[in-house]
Parts: C-alpha cells; structure tokens; sequence
C-alpha cells in the first residue's frame, strides 16, 4: 500500500485524487519539525515537494522511498545523482506552471511599463498630477528578446505577440526554422541583447546558465531596456543587476525570484532603483496550485501502476533501469 508524504500541503483536488485511488495513503507533515519528519519518513514511499532540501541527510531517513514528485520544474534544491544512484525517479509538473509564469513575466513588464507602483503610491499621497513619474511606453511596437524558448518562453512569446511586440529568441538547442515557422525572429544573444527594448530569461538553472545574467550580459543590452526574470535567481548575479539599474544602463528590472530565498533585507536589489519585486510567486494561482498538486500525483500514481510518464520525469535513466 503506497504511502505518500506531503512535505507541507497541496490543493484539496490533489488530496481527492489521492484518496479517489484505492491502497494509498497520505499525511501531510511540516518538514521543519525533524522528529515528525523522521517519522513520517519512515514508512513513505513516496514524497510530494516544494523547497525542502531532497539530500544524503534527508534520504538517509527515507528507507522507503520510491519516488520524488517536486511540486513545480526548479529542481535546485534536490541532489539528483543520489535519487539516480538509489533509482529513485524526480518528477516535476512539467505543464502545470507554463502559463501563470508567462502571465506574471507579462504582469512585470506591465507594471515597469505603466509604472504602476509610482502611480498607486502617488495617487494615495493626493498627487493626481503624477508629474515625477518617469515616462511610460506601450509595450505595441517595442522589441522582447525571450531568452530560452520552452515551455514557458514560448507562452510569453505567444503573450507578447498578442501585445504587438516584434519578438526574438535566443535558444541554442531549439532549431532555427522552429522559431522562424512560430513567426519569431531567432537571433544570436550578443545581437537580440543590442536592440531588445525587453529582455526576459526562461532557462533553467545549471552549470552552464548559473549567473549567465552578469555586468558583461547587462552591459550588452540596449541603453534604457528593462529586465525580467521569473525563472531562476541563480541565472543573475545580483550585485551586477543593482549596479546596472543605479547607473541608468538598465532602466528598470521585475524579479520573481532570487539567488538565496526567502530574500534578505540587505539584498541590493531591493534598494534598487525601478525595481518591481515579487515572492517567487509567479506559480502561486489558485488554477496552477491545482494542476501542479494533480500533477504530482498523476506521476506518483503513474509510478506504482507501471505507467509513469517520461517526459515529467528528470533523471530518465532511472526508468531503464527499473525495467
């Protein structure tokens, strides 16, 4: 009888669909409290996981565990060649998240657009004239580079295209003619990076993308572009980006996510000037809390009848050797 451990909770559909499967079991523990942890680890086969580090120490306490259903696609935080060493399959929600992340990239680029929190905050303090503001645009007709063109850098591509925006992508692994036949422009980083008046990042964050957002990347782009980033905090050395935004190179950045979170108050960025910030957030709609918890369950369910699906899992090669 599967057991599942939920490391914090998921949407009430997620539990329903738990419970709707005959011979499996849940409990929802706080994976702070490591006496409870221990406990509930002890008989789980399977976990369902935000941010809590999936490492040596946390396997170590898991005898019985199967498989990894993370409850997003960032992955960070879990040590994949020692679930990969024990066969132990990573899942994330591959589909779930794709369009609320678009959403709130276009959300950012929005409100640095229309200088939404300048005009909030001042039309509360009786300034209806606004006359400090710094000018707004129309996002019609300006130029977004969309740095990696997956799942989600396609939506946003697909959103800015709606907004007539001339679109360019740079992803080295998605083929020319793929971007051309989408009605996109493909171009080299060095060359969208020069006439983008928008630069937003979708990758995911490895060895080769960690930090790629540096004073070099920063210093390419186009006088007076805005920044987005709602994929990784590791994609951007921070420090880079706050000096980019105080000497008026960059002229303004909205950020979902940070290199170290939850974020300190000593964080630069926050100190920044035309810097819009959000909680990592961008995944946190009712509708994507629903997929992303049914999701994970699909993959674990999927697990223990045999038909698990590839593409949600990480570590493929795992499934070859459980053959």
């Amino acid at each position: 009888m599967p057991h599942i451990v939920l490391l914090r909770g998921v949407h009430q559909d997620a539990i329903a669909r738990i419970e709707a499967e005959p011979g499996f079991t849940w409990e929802a523990v706080n994976p702070d409290d490591r006496g409870a942890l221990e406990k509930a680890m002890s008989k789980g086969d399977a976990i369902i996981v935000r941010a809590t580090p999936i490492n040596e120490d946390f396997l170590s306490i898991s005898p019985k565990l199967s498989i990894v259903a993370r409850h997003g696609v960032g992955y960070d935080a879990v040590d994949v060649p020692q679930l990969t060493k024990r066969g132990i399959p990573l899942t994330v929600t591959a589909l779930a998240n794709a369009l609320s992340v678009a959403e709130h990239a276009l959300a950012l680029m929005l409100s640095l657009a229309k200088q939404l929190p300048t005009f909030d905050t001042n039309t509360r303090a009786g300034k209806w004239t606004n006359t400090d503001v710094p000018t707004c645009w129309d996002l019609a007709g300006q130029k977004v580079l969309i740095v990696g063109f997956g799942r989600i850098g396609g939506k946003v591509a697909r959103l800015c295209s709606a907004f007539d925006m001339e679109v360019l992508i740079h992803d080295p692994y998605v083929a020319r003619n793929t971007i051309l036949g989408q009605g996109y422009t493909p171009v080299k980083l060095d060359e969208g990076l020069a006439q983008a008046d928008w630069v937003t990042v979708h990758c995911p964050s490895n060895n080769e993308t960690r930090g790629m957002v540096n004073s070099a990347f920063l210093g390419g782009m186009k006088k007076g572009a805005r920044f987005i980033n709602t994929a990784r905090g590791t994609l951007v050395e921070e420090q880079a980006l706050a000096d980019a935004l105080s000497s008026g190179h960059i002229a303004g950045a909205g950020v979902d996510v940070f290199w170290d979170e939850p974020v300190s108050q000593g964080n630069k960025l926050l100190h920044a000037p035309n810097m819009i910030v959000t909680p990592h957030s961008a995944a946190a709609t009712v509708q994507c809390m629903r997929r992303m918890g049914i999701s994970c369950v699909e993959s674990i369910v999927g697990h223990f009848k045999g038909d698990l699906d590839p593409d949600m899992v990480i570590n493929r090669e795992v499934l070859k050797r459980n053959d």
